[in-house]
C-alpha cells in the first residue's frame, strides 16, 4: 500500500471540506469497480478536472485497463475503511425526540414572523444536510432556530460543530437545556442581526442555515449576515423561502435580492419545508442552496423593519417621539432620540428609542452603555417591565453597573421610560458588566487580580473553576444568552 497516495487523498478530501462526500462516493465506486472514467463523472456529478485530480492522487493504488478504473485489490479494504461515506442511521428515535423537543419549546411569536416547521420537516432538513455534505468537523451556523433544526443535525451528525445565533432569549434557553440534557454540543449566542453578528461567528462557517422573515428586507439582511459568517467560497447558504404562486412578483423581488448580494442558486428544492400555519403560501416553502461568488456582499442592511407583523414590520412606522415630555421627566432638554446598537461600547449619555424592542434590546443596551446616566423609551408592556418579576430580574442583572428607575405609562399609557444611573461597584461582577465587549476570560481574570491581588495564573485558575460554561471564556459577555449572563454574574459574585 502506498502511504503517499493515502496522504494525497486525505489532503484532497480535507481541501474539499464539507464537499468531500462526492469524492468519497467516487472512491467507493472505484472499490467496487471497474468503471469507465465517463461513468465516474456522470455518477458523481463532479467536474472532470476534479475526478482527474482524485485519480492522480491515487497514483499506484489505481488500476486502469480496458474496462475502466478501479482500486488495486490489495488496497480496497483500507480505502473502504478510511474513506467510506458515513452511513445513514435509522431516524425513528430521532424523530420521536424532535417531536418532544418542539412540543416543549417556546410558542411562536408573530412579531418575529415565527411559523413552526413540522417535525418531519426538521428531520428532513437534517437528513438532507447529512446526505449531501461531509459533516465531520464541519462548522454549521444557524441564523435563527425557532424550529430547532440544530438539534436534529446534532442528533444525526454529532461530529459536526453547531452554533445557533438567535434574538429570542426563550429559544436560546430551550436549546441550552436540550443540549445539556442530551449532550448535543450545540453552542448558542445572542444577536439581533440588524445590528451585526457576534465576532465569534464571523468568517468561520462552512454551512449557514436560516429560515428568515419572508420579506425582501428580511431575506436580504439574513443572507448578508450569512455572507459575513461564511468561511470562504466553499461555504454554502441554505435558506428557506416560500411565496404564493398568486404573487410571483414578490418571489422575484426576493430572488433579485439574493442575486444582488452575489449569491448563485445552486439548487431550489420546491415544497421542501412544511409548516403549521403560513397558509397564504400553502404552508410550504422551498429550500434554496446558494453559493457565494467572489462579489458576495458581506453586510446586510441595518434597517429595523424586516418582518411582516408587529411594530417592526415593513409597513409600520413609529410616530413622533414625545421629546418635550421626556425632557420634563428627565429634567434636561431632549432634542432627539438615539437608535439602538450594542455592537460596540456606547460612551455618550443619551435617550434611546426602543419603542420597537421585541424584548431583548433593553438589557443589551444597558450592557453596552457606559455613561453615568442613560434613559430609554419603551413599550409599556415590554417583557422586562410588564410585571414585578420581570422588573426585578432586569434590576438584578445590571445591579453591579446601574440602578434603575422605571416609569410605567409615561409619558403616555402606551409607553414607559427607564432611567439608569451608574453605581460604584468594583467587584468582579461589576467590572464584567462595565466591560461587556471584552473577551470574558481576560476581563474576569483582570477583575480578580484588581479586587483580590494574586498572579495571572492564580486568577486564571480561579476563573476556570468558577465559570459555569468553560467555552464562554473565549466569548464576549454581551453575546451570551441572557440566562447564561445571569449565571455567570452569580458565579463571579461568589469570588
Amino acid at each position: 500500500m502506498n502511504t503517499t497516495s493515502l496522504d494525497a487523498v486525505d489532503a484532497l478530501l480535507a481541501d474539499a471540506g464539507v464537499h468531500s462526500r462526492p469524492l468519497r462516493e467516487v472512491l467507493a465506486l472505484l472499490a467496487a469497480g471497474p468503471l469507465p472514467f465517463d461513468e465516474l463523472v456522470r455518477r458523481s456529478a463532479l467536474p472532470r478536472r476534479t475526478v482527474e485530480d482524485l485519480l492522480a492522487a491515487l497514483g499506484p493504488d489505481l488500476d486502469r485497463d480496458a474496462d475502466g478504473c478501479r482500486l488495486a485489490p490489495a488496497v480496497r479494504a483500507e480505502y473502504r475503511s478510511r474513506f467510506a461515506p458515513p452511513a445513514a442511521e435509522p431516524d425513528a428515535e430521532v424523530a420521536a425526540l424532535l417531536r418532544r423537543f418542539i412540543a416543549t419549546g417556546p410558542a411562536p411569536l408573530a412579531a418575529l414572523d415565527h411559523v413552526t416547521a413540522t417535525p418531519e420537516t426538521v428531520l428532513r432538513r437534517a437528513e438532507w444536510l447529512r446526505d449531501h455534505y461531509d459533516l465531520t468537523g464541519a462548522r454549521l451556523l444557524f441564523l435563527g432556530d425557532h424550529d430547532l433544526t440544530s438539534t436534529a443535525v446534532a442528533l444525526l451528525a454529532p461530529e459536526a460543530s453547531i452554533t445557533v445565533v438567535d434574538v429570542d432569549e426563550r429559544i436560546l434557553r430551550h436549546l441550552d437545556a436540550l443540549s445539556a440534557e442530551h449532550r448535543l454540543g450545540v453552542r448558542t449566542l445572542h444577536a439581533d442581526l440588524r445590528f451585526g453578528l457576534p465576532p465569534a461567528v464571523q468568517a468561520g462557517a462552512d454551512l449557514v442555515f436560516t429560515d428568515p422573515p419572508y420579506t425582501p428586507e428580511g431575506i436580504g439582511l439574513f443572507a448578508g449576515r450569512a455572507a459575513e459568517a461564511m468561511a470562504g467560497p466553499g461555504s454554502r447558504l441554505l435558506l428557506a423561502y416560500g411565496f404564493s404562486p398568486r404573487t410571483p412578483a414578490l418571489g422575484l423581488k426576493v430572488q433579485q435580492e439574493l442575486l444582488r448580494l452575489g449569491m448563485v442558486f445552486e439548487a431550489v428544492l420546491p415544497g421542501f419545508h412544511r409548516y403549521e400555519g403560513a397558509q397564504a403560501i400553502g404552508s410550504a416553502a422551498d429550500l434554496y442552496v446558494c453559493q457565494p461568488t467572489g462579489k458576495a456582499r458581506k453586510k446586510g442592511a441595518r434597517g429595523q423593519a424586516i418582518y411582516t407583523h408587529g411594530p417592526q414590520s415593513v409597513e409600520s412606522a413609529g410616530g413622533p417621539a414625545p421629546l418635550e415630555a421626556l425632557g420634563a421627566l428627565l429634567g434636561t432638554p431632549v432634542t432627539a432620540l438615539r437608535g439602538p446598537d450594542w455592537t460596540a461600547p456606547v460612551s455618550a449619555a443619551a435617550v434611546f428609542d426602543l419603542r420597537a424592542d421585541p424584548g431583548p434590546w433593553l438589557a443589551r443596551m444597558l450592557l453596552a452603555c457606559g455613561a453615568d446616566r442613560v434613559a430609554f423609551l419603551l413599550p409599556n408592556q415590554h417583557p422586562d417591565l410588564a410585571d414585578e418579576r420581570g422588573q426585578r430580574a432586569l434590576a438584578d442583572l445590571v445591579a453591579g453597573k446601574y440602578a434603575l428607575r422605571l416609569h410605567r405609562s409615561t409619558p403616555d399609557p402606551a409607553h414607559a421610560v427607564v432611567v439608569a444611573e451608574a453605581v460604584t461597584d468594583d467587584s468582579a461582577a461589576g467590572r464584567l458588566l462595565r466591560r461587556a465587549h471584552g473577551k470574558l476570560g481576560n476581563v474576569w481574570r483582570e477583575a480578580l487580580i484588581a479586587t483580590g491581588g494574586g498572579t495571572k495564573r492564580a486568577a486564571a485558575d480561579r476563573v476556570a473553576a468558577l465559570v459555569p460554561e468553560p467555552e464562554d471564556l473565549a466569548l464576549r459577555l454581551i453575546d451570551l444568552p441572557r440566562h447564561r449572563i445571569a449565571e455567570l454574574l452569580t458565579a463571579a459574585r461568589t469570588a
